[in-house]
């Protein structure tokens, strides 16, 4: 399905219906009951009062979100990967060997977050796998959900900084000084959590990003 800047919105509606409409595409559902449960399940790490979660980057909280999500990712059949700046890939190997298409953002949150914010990126994308595994589906695009470190940039400053980083927007040897308001340095905090990597791993490149 192309899009064409210059077509009405109504156009864009009848060329989407007739898209969905054609006979040769089955269209697959995700499991909602399924997805909240898995909300529900990442929500426990760094509960707080009224619903929300306080899960800064590489703290205890983050690590377990980490564990399972590396867990769930497992289960699925996908190979997981964990850059040196933490940034974890979890791949779903497709028939043809090219870049994958790249789903995911991150498990961090702020001080007394919601819920949702980043962690859906990641949740709804592991779902996404678990509808196509159940329902035997072969790919021919590898599918790669990506956990990137310190997202919020609420525990180390700045925001996106392993995003950041990997695309060359900041130097890693000052990231890896960056300090939490009790001292810590970024740095330390990697290595201590268990998942600092090795830079081979880094996203390189990708087919597309969802």
């Amino acid at each position: 399905l192309v899009f064409y800047p210059y077509l009405s919105n109504f156009i864009y509606f009848r060329m989407f219906n007739n898209y969905c409409e054609r006979e040769d595409l089955h269209m697959y559902k995700c499991n909602s009951r399924r997805l909240q449960e898995l909300i529900e399940q990442f929500s426990q790490f760094g509960a707080t009062e009224n619903g929300g979660v306080t899960r800064l980057s590489l703290s205890d909280e983050d690590v377990l979100a980490r564990n399972y999500f590396c867990e769930c990712c497992e289960a699925l059949g996908m190979d997981i990967h964990v850059d040196d700046m933490g940034n974890i890939y979890a791949t779903l190997a497709g028939k043809k060997d090219v870049p994958p298409i790249v789903m995911g953002s991150h498990l961090d949150s702020v001080e007394k977050g919601g819920r949702f914010d980043g962690v859906l990126g990641i949740l709804t994308a592991i779902e996404a796998i678990r509808t196509i595994k159940e329902n035997e589906i072969e790919v021919d695009i590898p599918l790669m959900i990506v956990n990137f470190t310190n997202e919020e940039g609420a525990r180390f400053d700045p925001a996106m900084m392993s995003s950041g980083v990997i695309t060359s927007k900041f130097a890693k040897e000052k990231m890896l000084q960056s300090t939490d308001k009790n001292g810590v340095c970024f740095h330390e905090a990697l290595q201590a959590s268990g998942y600092e990597g090795e830079q081979a791993n880094r996203l390189k490149e990708a087919l597309a990003y969802i």
